[in-house]
């Protein structure tokens, strides 16, 4: 458009000059005309409209400690039971929309920010984390609840319980066992769980708090919070031998022993830097990273070529693990809470004897 118009001999028609540039002309004329003003539309009053009276006596009779909280269809069947009518349902809308009042009338609950869980652990029995997951029974409908506590810093199994049904009766006793048998002094432990009912009972937090154990809770519907424990319950179920059905609880109770006397002794986890989950929980790290590291040295004298990157070395599991830890651009949010748990408060496993297999593992069985 300012192409045609900066063109300034008189010899050169616009019409030629448009056709040029691919401008239609009525584009041209209508891009340089001043854009008139809007005009301000009054909408007529309708004769069907209600007075200003009998407005008024349907906002007083909305606003009436009767009606205050009820909406519109309500306030209008209950008036016209009576008797009385005021006006349609429509209208009675339309007036409170008038005022800002359309929304829902009655109390509601103000909305709920729950904090970030953010946990981090840097040695065993700092931060332990639970769940519950269903087994499927021998029929349709019948499920058995497996309860399992897996500690945070080493993934070991250090309590799991089967039952027929879920109880914050057996959490309390499955908790009570766990705590007594690794030895967990008050204030050095954080019991991380999602919001399930068994979590939150008063019976479970009444023997936790008596412990000196703190607890801490994901977030609704954010099952991340809770991913260490999704993730062995996969672990668990994706099994080559896990079975599409149980035949019996006792079944699945001895299918269960011998899965997670596997996870703690055996089970090379990723996570770990292939160590077993026993292994770091009862610090035998060492003691296995130098044999493999031996295995290396040996491998790489006797064919330096296979290792391009020089002289292999074992690698160890993480000095820390973490729930939604921090990252160095997240900036702390209001409404975020962060437990830093020091190594200082760990038991020290070193002073253990050489545990049995799956000795950490308790399996409260319900009589």
């Amino acid at each position: 458009m300012d192409a045609v118009e900066d063109i300034a001999d008189p010899d050169v028609p616009i019409a030629l000059a448009c056709s040029a540039l691919g401008v239609s002309r009525a584009t041209l004329y209508r891009s340089t005309q001043a854009t008139p003003p809007a005009s301000a539309c009054v909408r007529a009053r309708s004769p069907r409209g209600l007075t200003e009276g009998e407005r008024d006596a349907v906002l007083e009779t909305l606003h009436s400690a009767e009606f205050v909280d009820q909406p519109p269809p309500e306030v209008y069947a209950r008036l016209l039971s009576r008797g009385t009518y005021l006006a349609s349902i429509r209208t009675m809308y339309r007036l409170l929309a008038a005022l800002g009042e359309s929304g829902e009338r009655r109390a509601q609950r103000a909305p709920v920010k729950h904090a970030k869980p953010m946990l981090m652990a840097t040695a065993p029995n700092q931060v332990w984390t639970w769940d519950i997951t269903k087994l499927r029974g021998p029929a349709a409908g019948v499920f058995y609840c497996l309860y399992a506590v897996l500690d945070l810093f080493s993934r070991m199994t250090v309590g799991w319980l089967l039952a027929a049904h879920e109880s914050a009766e057996l959490a309390a006793h499955l908790f009570a066992e766990a705590v007594g048998r690794h030895g967990v002094e008050p204030g050095e432990l954080t019991v991380h769980a999602d919001r399930g009912s068994a979590m939150r009972s008063d019976g479970l937090a009444a023997l936790l708090g008596s412990l000196g154990v703190d607890r801490s809770f994901s977030r609704p519907h954010v099952s991340d919070d809770n991913a260490f424990s999704e993730s062995q319950f996969k672990t668990l179920k994706y099994q080559p031998d896990y079975p599409d059905r149980f035949a019996s609880i006792e079944h699945a109770r001895s299918w269960c022993q011998d899965f997670f006397a596997w996870y703690n002794d055996d089970h090379q986890h990723s996570s770990l830097a292939l160590f077993t989950p026993s292994e770091v929980f009862f610090s035998r790290v060492e003691q296995v990273a130098l044999v493999r590291q031996v295995a290396l040295d040996a491998a790489y004298h006797a064919h330096p070529e296979r290792f391009p990157n020089g002289p292999p070395v074992v690698r160890r599991p993480p000095t820390s693990v973490a729930i939604n830890p921090l990252s160095v651009d997240e900036p702390a949010a209001a409404g975020t809470t962060r437990t830093a748990l020091s190594s200082n408060a760990s038991v020290a496993r070193s002073a253990l004897p050489p545990p049995a297999r799956t000795q950490g593992s308790v399996s409260f069985v319900p009589t």
